[in-house]
C-alpha cells in the first residue's frame, strides 16, 4: 500500500490586500465627511450672506407733535372736606325724651326745637315760684309806701326787697332749667341720624344727633414749605372728588397756617368752597389744585411717548434718513429728555425737545435707535389735557 500525501491548508489572503481594503474604506468615509462639510459650509455662507443683505421691515407706530401750551401753574395736594360748623348735640341736664321734632337727615334752621325733655316737674315748680314772686312784688310795693310814710323801718324794707329779688331769681332759675331741657338747633344745617328714642332717659353728654353746616364747605390740605413762595390767600382752588367723576368745584384759599409742622415740614391750609347742592360732605377725600395767578409756556408731549428708564427718560423723534438697505425711510432717533409736570394725557418736557418736533407716541418699547418706522395714526387714541373717563 502506498502512503497518502499530507493535506496542504488553503493559502490565506496576503496581508497587503487586507490593508488595501482598509485604506479604501477610510478614504471613502473621509470623502463622505468632506462632502457633508462642504455642503454645510455652503449653507452657512449662504445664511451669512443673506443675513448681511436682510433689511428688517419698518415697525408700525403712531406719532404726535411736541406742542407749546400755556399751562396755568398749579400745586396739587390731597385734602379732606370739613364742615363750616359741626357739633354733636347732647343734653345738658338729665331727663326723659318727651318729644322728637326732626327727621333723620333733614335740614333744620337755627333755633328750631329738635328734642323736648320732660319738664312737668319744673313747670309745676315754676307756677308756685311765679305766684311767690308776685306776692313778693306786691309786698315790696306796700313796704315802700309804708316806708315813705315812716310806718316801717329801713331794715324791714330791705328784707322785703331781698325777698322779692330771691323770688324772681327762683323763677329765672326754673325757666333756665326748662330752656335747657328744650334742645334747639344752634345754627342752620343738616342733622344726622338720631341716637335717642321717645321715653329714653338721657344723661348729660349723651349724644342726640350730629348737626353739620357744609354750605359753604371747608377743605383742609397740606403743601410742602417750598410752596409758600408761590401760594397766598385769595388764590383760586379747584377740587375733584372720585364720587363725581368729571365734575369740579372752585373756591378760594382762605387760610394759611402761620407755622410749619416739624414732623413733615408741611403747611396746613384751608379753602372755602361754595357747596349749594350739599354734595361735598364732611370727611370726603378730595384732590386739590391751588391755581397760580399766571400761566407759563411749556413744551408738552403725550406721556405714552416717553421711554422711562433708570438711566434717563427718552423719546424717539422721527426724521428722514437712509435705512440699512440705503433707501430713504422714516427713522426713529432716540433722544434723552428732562420731564416736568404731568397733566392729563400730556407731560411737560423741560429740556431735550423743541415745539414742532415729531415724536413716536406709541410703540416706543419696540424701537431701537435708527430703526425704520412707518406711521399709522388711523387708530391712535385722542390725547387730551383733561381727559374724561368713560364708563363701559
Amino acid at each position: 500500500m502506498h502512503a497518502s500525501a499530507p493535506e496542504v491548508p488553503p493559502a490565506s489572503p496576503p496581508r497587503a490586500s487586507r490593508l488595501k481594503r482598509w485604506i479604501i474604506g477610510v478614504l471613502l468615509l473621509l470623502g463622505i465627511f468632506a462632502g457633508l462639510a462642504a455642503v454645510k459650509a455652503g449653507q452657512i455662507v449662504s445664511m451669512i450672506s443673506a443675513g448681511e443683505t436682510f433689511v428688517q421691515p419698518p415697525e408700525s407706530v403712531t406719532s404726535a407733535q411736541a406742542e407749546s401750551f400755556g399751562w396755568q401753574g398749579t400745586r396739587s395736594a390731597v385734602g379732606t372736606v370739613l364742615a363750616l360748623r359741626g357739633v354733636t348735640l347732647s343734653a345738658e341736664l338729665p331727663g326723659v325724651v318727651n318729644d322728637i321734632r326732626f327727621e333723620n337727615g333733614a335740614s333744620v334752621k337755627k333755633g328750631q326745637v329738635l328734642v323736648q325733655l320732660d319738664t312737668s316737674s319744673e313747670q309745676a315748680q315754676l307756677a308756685g315760684a311765679e305766684a311767690d314772686a308776685e306776692l313778693s312784688r306786691l309786698t315790696r310795693e306796700r313796704a315802700e309806701k309804708l316806708n315813705a310814710q315812716g310806718a316801717n323801718t329801713q331794715s324791714e324794707l330791705d328784707a322785703v326787697r331781698a325777698r322779692a329779688l330771691q323770688s324772681s331769681a327762683t323763677v329765672a332759675h326754673l325757666k333756665s332749667l326748662i330752656a335747657k331741657k328744650t334742645i334747639r338747633a344752634p345754627f342752620d344745617g343738616r342733622i344726622g341720624i338720631r341716637q335717642v328714642e321717645l321715653g329714653q332717659l338721657v344723661s348729660p353728654g349723651n349724644p342726640i344727633a350730629s348737626l353739620q353746616s357744609s354750605t359753604p364747605a371747608l377743605v383742609e390740605f397740606q403743601l410742602p414749605q417750598q410752596a409758600l413762595a408761590q401760594v397766598k390767600q385769595g388764590q383760586k382752588v379747584r377740587l375733584r372728588v372720585d364720587v363725581f367723576p368729571g365734575e369740579s368745584w372752585e373756591g378760594d384759599l382762605t387760610t394759611i397756617n402761620p407755622e410749619v409742622e416739624l414732623s413733615s415740614r408741611n403747611v396746613r391750609m384751608r379753602a372755602t368752597v361754595p357747596n349749594a347742592d350739599g354734595r361735598l360732605l364732611p370727611g370726603m377725600f378730595v384732590s386739590v389744585e391751588v391755581l397760580s395767578d399766571a400761566s407759563e409756556q411749556v413744551v408738552a408731549i403725550p406721556a405714552t411717548a416717553v421711554l422711562f428708564a433708570p438711566y434717563g427718560d427718552s423719546v424717539f423723534t422721527l426724521s428722514e434718513g437712509k435705512d440699512a438697505a440705503g433707501k430713504t425711510a422714516l427713522l426713529a432717533r432716540q433722544q434723552f429728555v428732562r420731564l416736568g409736570e404731568r397733566r392729563g394725557d400730556y407731560v411737560a418736557v423741560t429740556s431735550g425737545l423743541k415745539p414742532g418736533q415729531t415724536v413716536v407716541s406709541s410703540g416706543v418699547f419696540k424701537l431701537r435707535n435708527g430703526m425704520a418706522v412707518v406711521v399709522n395714526n388711523a387708530l391712535a387714541p385722542p390725547i387730551e389735557v383733561a381727559p374724561q373717563p368713560v364708563n363701559p
